[in-house]
């Protein structure tokens, strides 16, 4: 089965690396048209330029408003719609206990992973898929689902995430699609302290499949949830972790 997007205008944010951009990679081959955005105007016109003439960007930072309100525009004026918007962009400043997170962090974290997708989901609504339809795609992480030692502020606001997309399928249905992805631990530059090293010897033994993630995997799935293929499916978030949530638990 060919997965085509012909015609469709996908705006990907955080999408100048790992995930964001072989989401970008994949609809663009599909025959999309992409915008993407991160806060590096560099990084962006970097990956562009290497993603070729169907991927245009619009820098800005993800959880400013003005910055939003421009790159939405400018994803309009260039491209002309937005019938995909994939919530991408996520940081991660603070590792260790939830307990003893300081406020700064706290709210760090939850503006890009959770304030900022819900937002960006509301202004592509209004200014586009309201009348038109669409389809949103969160990137949410395995993490949401189970608890961690070091990342539970993280893993809290991918866990608020999942929620929110049950939430805005169902006010955005029928015009408007929302489903989520949750990918287990995947190779990319912002996921290196997990894989890299020991800790990635000792996390590949917790995987049935037998290896960690590529970013590649987590865009065949946005494709195919972002095309007419996904067409019957809303509110729902795949796992995607090598079957990391299945594997046995040995009891010594």
């Amino acid at each position: 089965m060919q997965i085509r997007m012909d015609g469709k205008v996908a705006l990907v944010t955080g999408g100048s690396r790992g995930i964001g951009r072989a989401i970008a990679a994949a609809f663009a081959g599909a025959g999309a048209r992409v915008m993407i955005t991160s806060r590096s105007a560099e990084s962006c016109a970097a990956a562009a330029k290497e993603l070729g003439p169907a991927v245009d960007f619009e820098a800005g930072h993800v959880g400013r408003e003005a910055d939003v309100d421009r790159v939405i525009e400018a994803t309009l004026a260039r491209l002309g719609r937005i019938d995909v918007l994939v919530n991408n962009a996520a940081t991660n400043p603070y590792a260790g206990p939830m307990i003893d997170v300081d406020r700064a962090r706290w709210d760090k974290t939850f503006e890009t992973n959770l304030t900022a997708p819900m937002f960006w989901t509301q202004k592509v609504w209004h200014r586009w898929m309201r009348d038109h339809g669409g389809a949103v795609i969160n990137i949410s992480s395995v993490g949401g689902l189970s608890t961690t030692r070091l990342l539970g502020v993280y893993d809290m606001t991918k866990a608020a995430m999942i929620h929110m997309t049950k939430q805005l399928a169902a006010e955005l249905a029928p015009s408007v699609r929302v489903n989520c992805l949750a990918p287990g631990v995947v190779r990319t530059e912002f996921a290196r302290p997990l894989w890299e090293g020991e800790a990635g010897e000792k996390m590949l033994k917790a995987y049935p499949l037998g290896r960690l993630g590529e970013p590649e995997d987590v865009a065949g799935a946005a494709l195919f949830l972002a095309a007419d293929t996904g067409r019957w499916i809303t509110g729902q978030t795949w796992v995607l972790d090598g079957g990391g949530l299945v594997a046995f638990t040995e009891i010594a």
